[in-house]
């Protein structure tokens, strides 16, 4: 089923598009033109999507002059959007769009928080690009939010430093999305142990995998925890920030909390949404970048 998911790519690009066009002719040297593909799960919610805001901001910033382009990963959301008159590529049609204009060498940012299925999925379509005839001369995937020890430190000492009206005594639980199904769901288990070693009523737990809330609630209970702050660890605040963690329904984790006694203060603020955390983003980017 990838096989041929990643063959309907190569050809749609080919036949859309045509290798001639990425291709400089016989016998001359191609113009080097680069550009940088921002690649995000991706929100319907407006509101949220002010976190991506902020991301292009510091990204035209740091590169100035260099052209840069959306994509969303997420067809759900796509489509959602696409009903609203708003159109977001997937990160495959960015990419043929990017070789039939002409560039040569493009660096993709993952804005996803970990190594996960879909960065793998994103690494491994990118990279049919380079390889097929016509295609780019270098293309390079940047790494996601938490990929390695110094990431998840520095991403752990902003999102602690930054929940307002916290008093001592009172935990936090970040909620990360998790993948049940991937080795990357073991990258939440490293985090929780980071914010542990940094604050001992921290902890982080995933609406999907093995870190689940049910195993953190015994820990506020036996730590005699009476108020409870739920932070998403997800790059924007959006459908699971606002309904899993913070909804009025009784299966999202501030009703399962309050019904175990606990006061619950949830924050709608994604991680997108700290000029810190985006930073390490682009020191990624910038990582990859520096390649071309």
């Amino acid at each position: 089923m990838r096989a041929k998911r990643i063959l309907s790519v190569v050809v749609t690009a080919l036949f859309l598009f045509g290798a001639a066009e990425a291709v400089a002719k016989h016998g001359e040297k191609p113009t080097v033109k680069k550009a940088i593909l921002l690649v995000a799960f991706g929100t319907s919610d407006p509101e949220a999507a002010k976190a991506f805001d902020l991301v292009e901001k510091r990204a035209r910033l740091g590169f100035p002059g260099v052209e840069l382009r959306w994509a969303y990963t997420s067809r759900m959301i796509r489509a959602k959007l696409a009903k609203e008159g708003r159109t977001l590529d997937s990160p495959e049609t960015a990419l043929a769009r990017l070789m039939s204009d002409g560039f040569t060498h493009v660096a993709v940012l993952s804005l996803h928080t970990i190594p996960g299925e879909e960065f793998h999925e994103l690494y491994q379509n990118a990279h049919l690009f380079g390889q097929m005839a016509g295609g780019f001369q270098r293309i390079l995937v940047a790494r996601p939010l938490l990929s390695s020890a110094k990431d998840m430190e520095t991403v752990a000492q902003v999102l602690l430093q930054n929940i307002p009206g916290r008093k001592a005594g009172e935990a936090v639980i970040f909620m990360g999305h998790g993948t049940e199904h991937h080795p990357a769901d073991a990258v939440y288990l490293a985090m929780n142990q980071v914010f542990q070693e940094l604050d001992s009523i921290a902890y982080v737990a995933a609406v999907e995998g093995s870190n689940s809330l049910e195993n953190v609630i015994p820990k506020l209970k036996k730590r005699k925890v009476k108020k409870v702050f739920l932070v998403p660890l997800m790059s924007v605040a959006g459908d699971h920030a606002k309904n899993d963690m913070a909804g009025d329904e009784a299966d999202s984790w501030k009703s399962i909390l309050a019904e175990k006694g606990f006061k619950v203060e949830p924050i709608l603020k994604g991680s997108a949404e700290h000029p810190e955390i985006v930073d390490v983003w682009l020191e990624h980017l910038k990582a990859a970048f520096s390649h071309f």
